[in-house]
């Protein structure tokens, strides 16, 4: 059975759940973000409220078609000259390894390139972390270099038009 997806806007009711995945050091096994004391729903809110309201910043949930449970984030940040950084991270471990941040990484391409008319992406990854790295290979990512022990990656939106038309 394949689990499908839709993003939709972050909002601030989201901070009732994502909270509990920002105190679940598993999660955050492979980023940058490391939890030094314990996240409550306020601060969570309180964070959520200050990044909502970032110019150069759009954030969605990952949620399930069909059941409307939120289970996950991937956001545009840094959007300036016509490109973006990419992040992505499924909170709810249940819907790890079932195919889902190939998912929404494909649905944010696509809002990226044909709403936002953005012309690239670019993304940090953990060497070690594979299965991201193949899910940004999938959708046609490539590796620009390394640096500060992370796997650089990219897509153009000419890159991701060709990759979709191999594809079909």
């Amino acid at each position: 059975m394949t689990i499908s997806v839709y993003i939709r806007p972050l909002v601030l009711e989201d901070a009732q759940t994502s909270y509990l995945w920002r105190n679940d050091p598993q999660i955050w096994t492979f980023t940058k973000f490391k939890a030094t004391k314990r996240i409550t729903s306020r601060m969570e809110t309180a964070w959520l409220q200050d990044n909502l309201r970032k110019p150069d910043q759009i954030r969605f949930a990952i949620c399930l078609k069909g059941l409307d449970t939120y289970i996950g984030n991937i956001q545009l940040l840094d959007i300036q000259q016509n490109k973006a950084e990419l992040h992505l991270f499924i909170g709810n471990k249940l819907y790890w390894g079932k195919g889902i941040g190939y998912q929404a990484t494909m649905l944010i391409l696509k809002y990226a390139f044909f709403f936002k008319d953005l012309e690239s992406l670019y993304l940090r990854v953990h060497p070690a972390n594979i299965p991201a790295l193949s899910i940004y290979e999938k959708a046609g990512f490539e590796i620009t270099g390394e640096k500060d022990g992370l796997v650089m990656m990219s897509i153009s939106k000419k890159k991701f038009i060709a990759h979709e038309d191999l594809k079909r």
